[in-house]
């Protein structure tokens, strides 16, 4: 078995017993990235000498018989959303890319904790806003598994970076699907904990009420020692839920007995591919042949789902992208420019007598702030923000986010009510394989309806998992969604698990 083969659980047993150092294995991922990347554009940054820096150390602590933390030089590889002292920390916008963080976010703080050796920031969808990574101010990442296709997003190259075994572990976010969707389209896993459940302190925010921060890795036995190290209570974190971590790890290969698992008739209904569904269903039927229990059941609110994120998260983001004004931090228009365009512009309305035109020249201030936004927010973004702008106005506020605040309260009694008869929700992550690069970037309504399945969970507050179960007649990755209720993700990683080890899906290796 070669290197790129293992999982970092495997990796991480061999640094224990000493067959390997974390210097070879940190130099080892290091070349896989130099060789790869160009091809694939999942990394916006690396540091290889620090990396290798950061090994050594871990090296020698293990030498000297010192103590270690979780993860001793695994190498691993971060969203470049999440806050790392003096890094550059860009959100793949232009607004942010010179900004760098003056402090450690607590995911960031408990992987070091944890002496994770730090491989670079991966590209996203600016802002987190999106579901191809193609909305990246700085470069396009592409599909490991075909080049022409998107890696899906907005951790895109979180999850393309994992895919093409460029880093054992990946950091990501989940909004409304951010993880989960480009892992089932990369072919790893992904999983979204419970609301809460991993603090989001020094994590740039999105859609505050939304946001989750958790693993994409090459297994599930991976995803759950991830989570075991970045998840836990913080009194920085107002959000953070006060309840014990349990030890997935030592847990998540233990088989679930009795295990009630529930399929959504809405979820297979007209528009899904009839490859994903003809492998979601064979998902289904190897969870009977290991004893579980299949249970129809129904979700009557999610065909409001998207409609209703897609209300919630602008809002919530029309106001956090609010501070993003040239005065605080981040870019700035160039004001010589801005000056010398507005000097020009009045003299010609002086000239031509138009003192209606003078009266309306907006101030400096003004136009510094409208031309830092519009230069410095890309055109997602700037849909976003108008859009939840817009919803929050006085006379639409009750008719469009009171609404949909109130609907979201019904898709999270819809889960209640299904998770009274089922342990586990199974479903497609994606109603097609991965897409072609370009084919959705001028119709934002079908990128918004690739979320159709994963935005349920942000919505509800749960924790979802995709993992692979199959692979189109192309040789796309198909994958499985399952959901659990919130803060069982010990129950969830070990039903994932079950699958996981009856199955080859997740061994097969992008053709690169």
């Amino acid at each position: 078995m070669s290197l790129f083969q293992q999982t970092a659980s495997e990796h991480l047993r061999s640094l224990e017993s000493g067959d390997i150092s974390s210097v070879e294995l940190t130099r080892a991922y290091l070349d896989r990235i130099a060789e790869v990347d160009k091809k694939i554009g999942a990394f916006l940054r690396v540091d290889a000498q620090r990396a290798i820096d950061q090994a050594a150390q871990i090296d020698a602590k293990r030498r000297q018989r010192q103590p270690v933390g979780r993860l001793a030089g695994l190498p691993i590889a971060i969203k470049d959303i999440l806050c790392q002292r003096g890094e550059r920390t860009t959100c793949a916008s232009r607004m942010l890319q010179d900004f760098r963080a003056p402090y450690d976010a607590t995911v960031i703080a408990r992987l070091r904790a944890a002496d994770a050796v730090f491989l670079g920031r991966t590209n996203m969808d600016e802002f987190a806003m999106g579901g191809s990574t193609e909305n990246s101010a700085f470069q396009l990442t592409r599909n490991p598994w075909n080049l022409e296709r998107a890696p899906g997003g907005s951790s895109g190259g979180a999850a393309a970076c994992v895919a093409a075994r460029m880093a054992p572990l990946s950091i990501g976010t989940d909004t409304g699907g951010s993880i989960r969707q480009p892992a089932g389209l990369c072919g790893c896993v992904g999983l979204k904990p419970t609301y809460g459940r991993v603090s989001r302190y020094g994590l740039v925010a999105f859609a505050s009420s939304l946001d989750q921060i958790g693993p994409l890795t090459n297994s599930v036995e991976d995803a759950a020692l991830l989570l075991e190290t970045i998840a836990g209570h913080d009194p920085l974190d107002s959000t953070s839920l006060d309840t014990p971590v349990p030890e997935y790890s030592q847990t998540v290969n233990q088989p679930l007995s009795g295990l009630k698992i529930g399929w959504v008739r809405e979820h297979f209904g007209p528009g899904l591919d009839p490859e994903v569904e003809s492998a979601v269903r064979a998902a289904l039927g190897m969870y009977k042949s290991l004893g579980a229990t299949l249970r129809e059941i129904s979700l009557p609110h999610s065909k409001y789902a998207v409609a209703t994120y897609y209300v919630i998260a602008p809002s919530e983001a029309s106001s956090n992208l609010a501070r993003y004004d040239g005065v605080h931090y981040g870019y700035r228009t160039n004001e010589q420019d801005m000056l010398a365009e507005l000097a020009a512009e009045r003299r010609r309305l002086q000239e031509a007598g138009d003192q209606r035109g003078l009266d309306d020249l907006d101030p400096a201030l003004v136009r510094m702030y409208r031309r830092t936004r519009a230069e410095g927010f890309g055109q997602e973004v700037k849909r976003r923000i108008m859009l939840g702008t817009y919803a929050l106005s006085a006379g639409y506020y009750d008719a469009y986010y009171l609404k949909a605040m109130k609907v979201r309260r019904l898709i999270r009694q819809d889960f209640d009510r299904a998770f009274e008869q089922v342990d586990l929700i199974a479903g497609p992550i994606t109603a097609e394989p991965a897409f072609k690069l370009g084919e959705m970037t001028g119709n934002p309504l079908a990128m918004y309806l690739v979320d159709l399945y994963t935005v349920s969970a942000n919505l509800a507050g749960i924790p979802g998992l995709c993992l692979p179960c199959g692979r189109s007649k192309s040789g796309l990755p198909i994958g499985l969604q399952l959901q659990s209720p919130a803060l069982a993700e010990e129950r969830l990683l070990r039903g994932a698990r079950m699958y996981e080890q009856a199955t080859e899906w997740h061994k097969l290796q992008a053709p690169l």
